[in-house]
């Protein structure tokens, strides 16, 4: 029950702070209340199930129920360090970027490369970007704008990585020679099974009969590999075929393919798996600390066994748990997102839908943002689910200082008050805090653009005009008796202009903006209030088009 509660405090106040809690966040400070480490998986379903229902409260109820946790939590705590210690720590540490060029990278897969980074800076250590541009699968292949769009989103992050860039697909003769020496040492063979009958045999524990093929004639078969047809031949690893795992067992390392490379062309027909291109490469580029998903432990196993043969020094390994953001409306995904800018469904890679770094940095987010969301996660052994509205709360700190408060009225109807008489200018601040930027000015007489729809018996306020009801005027101070509902507004008088804005789900929201809005900048960002932040994306003589940022 205690520690429960202090579950619950801890979540609150993450909640809080952040916008929404992260499991990964919530956990740590357990272990300050006497949570053992060995506990971790008892706890992970309660600890999980209380941070969903906590990011389901509105604002206001997480605010009212933490202060009745406030006395769980010491008032002087020992202050988070930034990033938890990896083993293995020296002065001469080299961790890796792997990106697959499929496209650009999005908020999910950036997460991983992104942890490498920051821990690199931690530790001043060096960080290779290694580019897995091996072969792929139909479903899934290499492009050509990927390269730059990663390299691109990288250096958006403020991420330096050693020169020059590693290309797998450069360094084929390497893994050549490497598969080779695994079949002198009789650790690979050259196996012609189809798919169904390889998986029957693994279904029976059996051992594939070209095992038993000598050195000399695998490496006679490994020559004919390069003319062979493709799915005829391929090169598999001695593992076990009796091993518990059937996912371990004599796997793939070499496979044809006779599908066009985007930068090798059709100059190589056969083509290494990831992990034995990893195992390699890590070893020569001495590699010393890898950090990758849960969702690659068996490559991992597939790596060090690879090393073992070898008598290679293991780098060392740390798995991430899957990192689920909610609230993005759709499952975001590399090879989804290429068909869809491929058949123009898509504005481009840039796409708000995409969610790729590309597009977040046309919406408006800052880097920043995203590396603070980052050390947020954190190194989470778990998998966790996040809500977007902690990106969005790291990110709406950032921008708010700059951005400028104007009206955007969508879908704009007429609204004519009675009981006003005559005209005046509306003196508004451009920006709440900072008087300094000075003001913008509205025109108002008793015809006005609104959005909201009005309902009998209610009373509404102008925003920094007057209160009203039944389309009637009521008063002009601010009256908390009344309780009068904001609504934004524009002049029927003034010199609107048009303005369109480019949601989250790629639909656009048509509507007036005030006649200030004309003179600002392209790249700018605004705040529409009780709408949202947008940046300025492009701006002709009738039109503004800006594209949503968030709330």
């Amino acid at each position: 029950m205690k520690l429960e509660k202090e579950m619950r405090a801890y979540a609150l106040k993450n909640a809080v702070e952040y916008g929404g809690a992260v499991v990964g966040k919530v956990l740590p400070k357990l272990f300050n209340h006497g949570l053992d480490k060995k506990d971790i998986g008892k706890i992970m379903p309660e600890l999980t199930k209380i941070v969903n229902e906590v990011n389901k409260m509105s604002a206001v109820e997480r605010e009212k129920e933490f202060r009745k946790f406030k006395d769980v939590i010491p008032e002087k705590e020992e202050k988070e360090r930034d990033l938890p210690e990896l083993e293995n720590v020296s002065d001469k540490m080299v961790f890796r970027l792997a990106p697959y060029p499929s496209g650009a990278l999005h908020i999910g897969n950036a997460k991983t490369y992104l942890l490498n980074a920051l821990y690199a800076e931690k530790y001043k250590a060096k960080i290779l970007l290694v580019m897995d541009d091996t072969i792929g699968s139909e479903e899934k292949q290499t492009t050509k704008e990927a390269y730059s769009l990663i390299e691109e989103g990288f250096k958006w992050l403020g991420v330096k990585y050693e020169k020059p860039v590693y290309y797998k697909s450069d360094r084929l003769e390497i893994y050549y020679n490497y598969a080779e020496e695994l079949m002198k040492k009789g650790k690979a063979y050259v196996c012609f099974c189809s798919q169904e009958d390889f998986k029957n045999l693994k279904e029976k524990e059996k051992d594939c009969p070209h095992r038993k093929q000598s050195v000399r004639e695998n490496l006679k078969l490994w020559k004919e590999m390069f003319g062979a047809k493709e799915g005829s031949m391929a090169v598999r690893i001695k593992t076990s075929m009796q091993h518990p795992n059937p996912a371990f067992r004599d796997r793939v390392l070499f496979r044809i393919s006779d599908r066009e490379h985007p930068r090798a062309g059709k100059k190589y027909r056969v083509w290494p798996t990831l992990e034995m291109s990893w195992a390699v490469d890590d070893h020569l580029l001495g590699v010393t600390h890898i950090l990758r998903g849960n969702d690659l432990v068996m490559e991992t196993e597939m790596e060090e066994f690879i090393w073992d043969i070898f008598g290679w020094k293991h780098a060392t390994v740390n798995h991430a748990g899957l990192v689920r953001i909610e609230g993005m409306g759709a499952k975001i995904s590399k090879s989804k997102a290429q068909k869809e800018v491929r058949s123009g469904e898509f504005l481009g890679w840039d796409d708000p839908r995409a969610w790729s770094l590309q597009s977040l940095r046309r919406r408006g987010f800052k880097p920043e943002a995203i590396r603070e969301f980052i050390k947020e996660i954190g190194l989470n052994r778990q998998d966790i689910s996040i809500p977007i509205e902690v990106l969005y709360s790291i990110n709406r700190k950032l921008v708010d200082k700059e951005a400028n408060r104007y009206f955007f009225v969508e879908n704009p109807r007429k609204v004519k008050i009675e009981g006003i008489k005559g005209k005046t200018v509306v003196e508004m601040l451009l920006h709440p805090d900072e008087s300094s930027r000075g003001v913008r000015k509205l025109n108002a007489g008793n015809e006005f653009f609104i959005g909201d729809k009005l309902e009998k018996n209610v009373n509404y306020r102008l925003m920094h005009l007057f209160n009203f009801k039944n389309e009637k005027f009521v008063s002009k101070e601010v009256d908390p008796k009344i309780n009068a509902k904001m609504i934004h507004w524009l002049s029927v008088d003034d010199k609107n202009v048009r303005v369109r804005v480019l949601m989250e789900d790629g639909g656009w929201v048509l509507g007036l903006g005030e006649p200030d809005l004309g003179k600002i900048s392209k790249k700018q960002i605004v705040q529409f209030e009780r709408f949202g932040f947008a940046i300025l994306d492009d701006k002709t003589e009738n039109l503004l088009s800006f594209w949503f940022l968030h709330k």
